[in-house]
C-alpha cells in the first residue's frame, strides 16, 4: 500500500518494505520536489537510498551509493547513507568521563569506539512522520536511545527532519535532548559520487573546504590533540583541488588513512549555516555545496570500499568511488577539552543542520 502527500508540484510517498525490524515497520519514502529531484528515504537508519540529481543535460542521475535491497543494508554495510549516533567518528579506547564517571563503550573499530557502536543510530528503526515545510517535502524521524543503550548515559530523544528543498537542496536538521549529563555527536554517512553514482572513483571530483587547519591522527585515527596548518600540506583544499591530485603522495598521515579520513576544522565566522565545502565533476558538471552549522568535517575518500559487496544494479565499488562530507563536532571531543565540545546535560537543546546542495556549472 503506496500513500502520498503533495503540494502544488512537491510530494512525498510512502511505501512498504514489508518488513518488520524489532518489532517495527520498515518503510521507504519517496521525495520529490517541484524542480523533479528525488530522494528516496527509510526509516530504519535514516537511509539515503538514492538521490537522483539532474546533470548538465537534465539528465537525472542517482549521485549516492547504496543497493538494492534492504537486507544488504541491514548486513556488514560501510554505513551506506546512514544517520550516525549517538557519538558519530571514532572514540579513543571506547572511553570517556562525565562528572567523574567513566564509561565504557563498545570497542567495534580496533581499540576505538566508532559510530556510536555496534548498534549505532545506523541500525535502528526510526519512527517517521511526513510534515510540512515551506521549502519542500519533508520526512520527521525520531528516535529515544533508552539510559544505557551502547553503555550511553541518558535517555536521549532525538529527531532528524529531512527536506528536499525546491532550491535543490537535501537539508537535514538534527535536535535531541537528554535527561542526564551525556555526549552527542550526530552526522550523516552518504557517499557521494556525481559521475555516475559510483561506477567508477572519485579522484578527478574537485574539492574545496573551507578550512585553514585540520586535526591530524595516530595510526588508530584518533586525533592527536594538535590544530595543524594545511599550508603546503596534502590536506590544503582551500582551494579548488582534484582529489586525486595527492592522494598518493608519501605523508604519514595519508598512510594511516589509506588515503583522506581526517576531521578539518572549519573557518567559521560564526553560529550560523554557512558554506563550508564544495564538490564539482566536470564530465557531469554537477556541483555540490555543503553548508553547516557545525565546526569540523570529515572528508572521507571512500579508500575500504573493495572490501565491500556489489551495490545498486550490480555495481562493484571499488575503493574510492564515492566521498563523505561527513558535517561534525571532532573526533575523540570528550578526551580533549580543548576541542568544541560535544556534552548535552539536562535542559539543554542539540542542534545542527546540514545541507547539501545541488546545481550545474560550466
Amino acid at each position: 500500500m503506496a500513500h502520498s502527500l503533495s503540494s502544488a508540484k512537491a510530494q512525498i510517498k510512502t511505501e512498504a518494505f514489508r518488513r518488520t525490524i524489532d518489532g517495527s515497520q520498515v518503510d521507504l519514502y519517496t521525495l520529490k520536489n517541484s524542480n523533479g529531484l528525488e530522494a528516496h528515504l527509510t526509516n530504519y537508519g535514516g537511509i539515503v537510498i538514492s538521490l537522483t540529481v539532474p546533470d548538465r543535460t537534465g539528465k537525472p542521475g542517482d549521485v549516492v551509493l547504496g543497493y538494492d535491497n534492504l537486507n544488504d543494508y541491514i548486513g556488514n554495510t560501510p554505513y551506506f547513507g546512514a544517520l550516525i549516533g549517538r557519538y558519530g567518528n571514532r572514540i579513543a579506547g571506547g572511553r570517556f568521563t562525565i562528572d567523574g564517571v567513566e564509561y565504557q563503550l563498545a570497542q567495534n573499530h580496533g581499540p576505538n569506539a566508532l559510530h556510536g557502536g555496534r548498534k549505532g543510530f545506523d541500525k535502528v528503526v526510526w519512527k517517521a512522520e511526513q510534515v510540512e515545510a515551506g521549502d519542500g517535502p519533508a520526512l520527521r524521524l525520531t528516535y529515544s536511545s533508552k539510559d544505557g543503550e551502547e553503555n550511553y548515559p541518558g535517555t536521549l530523544s532525538c529527531t532528524v527532519t529531512y527536506t528536499l528543498m525546491n532550491t535543490n537542496g537535501l537539508k537535514i536538521e538534527y535536535a535531541a535532548e537528554t535527561d542526564k549529563p551525556t555526549i552527542v555527536n550526530l552526522t550523516q554517512h552518504s557517499y557521494f559520487n556525481l559521475k555516475d553514482g559510483g561506477a567508477s572513483d572519485i579522484l578527478g571530483h574537485e574539492l574545496m573546504i573551507k578550512a585553514s587547519r585540520f586535526t591530524p591522527v595516530d595510526e588508530g585515527l584518533i586525533p592527536t590533540g594538535e590544530l595543524r596548518p594545511v599550508a603546503g600540506t596534502p590536506f590544503d583544499f582551500q582551494k579548488p583541488m582534484k582529489i586525486g591530485a595527492r592522494i598518493g603522495n608519501d605523508d604519514e598521515q595519508l598512510n594511516f588513512g589509506r588515503g583522506y579520513d581526517q576531521n578539518w576544522v572549519l573557518d567559521r565566522q560564526g553560529k550560523d549555516l554557512e558554506l563550508v565545502a564544495t564538490v564539482y565533476e566536470a564530465t557531469s558538471s554537477r556541483f555540490m555545496e555543503v553548508l553547516t552549522t557545525e565546526p569540523g568535517v570529515q572528508f572521507y575518500s571512500g579508500n575500504l570500499l573493495g572490501e565491500t559487496r556489489k551495490g545498486k544494479s550490480g555495481t562493484v565499488y571499488r575503493p574510492r568511488a564515492g566521498l563523505c562530507l561527513e558535517t561534525q563536532h571532532f573526533p575523540d571531543s570528550p578526551n580533549h577539552p580543548t576541542f568544541p565540545a560535544t556534552d548535552l546535560k539536562p535542559g539543554q537543546k542539540y542542534t545542527q543542520t546540514t545541507i547539501y546542495h545541488f546545481s550545474t556549472k560550466s
